[in-house]
């Protein structure tokens, strides 16, 4: 059980998300499905508290010249990830967050949703389309390494 609980930690975290969580899962001795399901979840977990706080805190973190200038940088960055959602709006946010890369997933999709004023009931089925679609991929590629398929 301790597992399963530090596979869904991890999989909140917003570098790692399910990318680490479900190698470090099935490392840790999870059934590959299982630390899928598990990461996914935990990766979907902080997407409606982003999409619905984000812009509340950046507007509070404006007040702190530092970190204003780092909310300026996150949301410039935001805006160049934005360029393919923009084109394909829903296809284009599944896809960034399908791409099992760093600087893509769910805290990225999140962002950039929100920093293009997609709407939620919009942003988090295609988030969610998205996780699933790149966890299917990272448990592929883990299986493949790994050599396992339980």
């Amino acid at each position: 059980m301790k597992t399963i609980w530090m596979t869904f930690f991890m999989a909140m975290l917003p570098v790692v998300e399910l990318r680490g969580a479900i190698p470090f899962g099935v490392a840790a001795g999870l059934h590959p499905l299982t630390a899928m399901a598990v990461a996914i979840f935990g990766n979907l977990f902080p997407v409606p508290l982003i999409l619905l706080l984000l812009r509340r805190v950046f507007r509070w973190l404006r007040h702190f010249p530092r970190l204003g200038a780092l909310i300026g940088r996150l949301e410039c960055r935001a805006h160049l990830k934005g360029r393919m959602v923009r084109k394909y709006r829903i296809l284009g946010l599944v896809l960034l967050v399908a791409v099992p890369l760093p600087g893509t997933g769910a805290w990225t999709g999140a962002l950039v949703a929100d920093v293009l004023d997609i709407r939620m009931r919009t942003a988090l089925p295609a988030i969610a389309v998205g996780v699933v679609i790149a966890g299917l991929a990272v448990m592929a590629m883990t299986c493949g390494v790994a050599g396992i398929l339980r």
